[in-house]
């Protein structure tokens, strides 16, 4: 059951030029949040704008009651976000959607990140490793400088492989060319994808090839966060007949299930 709760930031940092992290205490959200849910962020202290920014779990401490987010300023409303202070309060819902299903222990899981879709990997890698799989993380950017989850991804004790367009760390290329290129498909069990869609409907492509089993997250405007507004609507396959609400039937969803643009 989702809350509304004002929530205590107590950090709030800015990462690169365009990445800002945001941790605040929420006791009545964060108990019931699982990997792949989102909040709804009220992005300032005003109603302008008026609706509500869904962002991912970046991370959760369920004891302390903390609720993390990894954000990118990409228009007015993450960029009023910034604005928010520590000590201030933030007006958030959640949990919200449906989240990612948990690999059985000792499996062997490769988790694809694109950019910003490395946020709700990092609280389900956590649950992974909780879990006693063996996780592996992909994460594709730009440059070196955009990987800011690599220390803490390594200090949590999984295997972090980037890839970097302009080659300043890891693998020079496409996160999908290093998951085709240096994984071993029979050696994967299970896999996860956030990110932009053609990344993930390459990973879709190869989970299908090799019998490979997996979710990915979806992304789309989001109004109402709870599936009345039917704004995110959209079809997995474009010849399924219904639609589906991302936010209220995802945004998770089955490889298997989907059919992405590549």
């Amino acid at each position: 059951m989702p809350f509304l709760e004002q929530g205590l930031v107590v950090r709030h940092t800015q990462l690169t030029r365009d990445m800002w992290e945001l941790e605040f205490i929420a006791p009545s959200i964060a108990p019931d949040c699982r990997p792949g849910q989102f909040v709804h962020i009220r992005s300032s202290l005003d109603n302008s704008p008026l609706l509500r920014r869904p962002l991912s779990l970046f991370d959760v401490d369920k004891k302390l009651g903390s609720i993390t987010l990894l954000y990118k300023v990409v228009g007015k409303g993450t960029n009023l976000l910034t604005r928010i202070r520590t000590k201030e309060y933030l007006d958030a819902m959640g949990p919200l959607g449906r989240g990612f299903s948990l690999a059985a222990p000792r499996k062997k899981v490769i988790l694809v990140g694109g950019g910003v879709g490395i946020a709700p990997l990092f609280y389900l890698a956590r649950a992974l490793v909780d879990n006693n799989c063996k996780v592996t993380v992909l994460h594709g950017v730009e440059c070196r400088r955009q990987l800011v989850a690599l220390q803490k991804l390594r200090d949590m004790g999984v295997e972090f492989m980037p890839s970097t367009i302009d080659g300043s760390a890891g693998y020079k290329g496409l996160v999908t060319d290093l998951l085709v290129k240096k994984m071993n498909p029979q050696e994967i069990d299970y896999i996860y994808a956030c990110g932009p869609e053609p990344m993930m409907a390459a990973v879709c492509e190869y989970a299908k090839v090799w019998g490979i089993p997996g979710e990915v997250s979806l992304e789309e405007y989001m109004a109402c966060g709870v599936g009345a507004c039917l704004g995110c609507a959209r079809k997995l396959k474009p010849k399924d007949e219904n639609y589906i609400k991302v936010c209220k039937d995802g945004p998770v969803f089955s490889m298997s299930a989907v059919e992405l643009q590549k």
